[in-house]
């Protein structure tokens, strides 16, 4: 830590305890409990049961998780690899001698960030304008759901790959020229394995959005493919707050372990 003194550490735990426990472990720790309860009139909940998870895994629930995943991985994959193709452009028009190749590479970085800086729901209405009419009609199809999510997290992962690229040591691609590498060569091989770890990290961030993504999605969703925020948000407007709880709590531990997964995956990066 940067705070030496035994004194300071401890007023530094005792501060981050302070913001982390209101802030962050209480309303989960409310949702979680929620989750477990039928009534709560007072200042504890009454009434335990389990009942609402054995509702959340099984029927239209577990078709929604099913939904939410499949969506998530899918859009987190296309975004990985248009994210990873923007940012190596960018990189390569940037170093470029002439002053409209580095314009242009400035000029991709804008455009990937872009959905950042817009909120999610003029996303959601972009799309569905674009794509509910010919000669891309996408519209009452899970497409236009998976594709509002690639914009929506494709500038994520187009930030960790560009960053990760400003502090990529050129040597080694120098060297592998210099030992007469073909460009395609040294990119699968040297720069390509170099970025894994940020690729990992980026394909673990755009999961966790897309799961969570809810505005774009009530605007475009389909009846046959509702993600599971979707149906947490219809619970909880119905009043069924307890089974909105566990509907959270199985859409938290489902995110959880997938970036559980993701983080465990060894890359050779490392060990090169």
């Amino acid at each position: 830590m940067l705070v030496h003194s035994r004194t300071g550490r401890w007023a530094t735990w005792a501060l981050g305890a302070v913001l982390f426990v209101p802030l962050f472990a209480l309303p989960l720790l409310v949702i979680l409990t929620a989750s477990f309860a039928t009534h709560w009139s007072g200042a504890f909940p009454s009434g335990p049961t389990a009942a609402h998870y054995a509702a959340a895994v099984r029927g239209e629930s577990l078709q929604a998780l099913t939904t939410s995943l499949v969506t998530a991985v899918t859009a987190s994959l296309i975004a990985l690899t248009v994210g990873t193709w923007a940012a190596l452009a960018a990189s390569a028009l940037r170093k470029g001698t002439s002053g409209p190749a580095r314009l242009l590479g400035r000029l991709v970085d804008t455009l990937f960030v872009l959905p950042v800086a817009v909120p999610s729901v003029v996303v959601g209405l972009a799309v569905l304008v674009a794509f509910s009419q010919p000669p891309v009609l996408l519209n009452g199809t899970r497409w236009i759901v998976i594709l509002a999510h690639t914009v929506l997290v494709t500038a994520f992962a187009h930030q960790s790959v560009s960053a990760a690229i400003l502090r990529l040591d050129p040597v080694y691609e120098q060297a592998a020229a210099g030992l007469g590498a073909r460009p395609s060569r040294v990119l699968l091989r040297v720069k390509l394995p170099l970025l894994l770890p940020s690729l990992n990290a980026a394909a673990g961030l755009c999961f966790a959005l897309s799961m969570g993504e809810l505005s774009a999605t009530m605007m475009l969703y389909p009846p046959d493919w509702t993600p599971l925020p979707v149906l947490i948000f219809t619970a909880t407007d119905r009043g069924s707050l307890f089974t909105g709880s566990a509907l959270a709590v199985v859409l938290m531990t489902a995110t959880l372990l997938a970036l559980l997964l993701v983080s465990r995956i060894r890359t050779k990066a490392p060990y090169r």
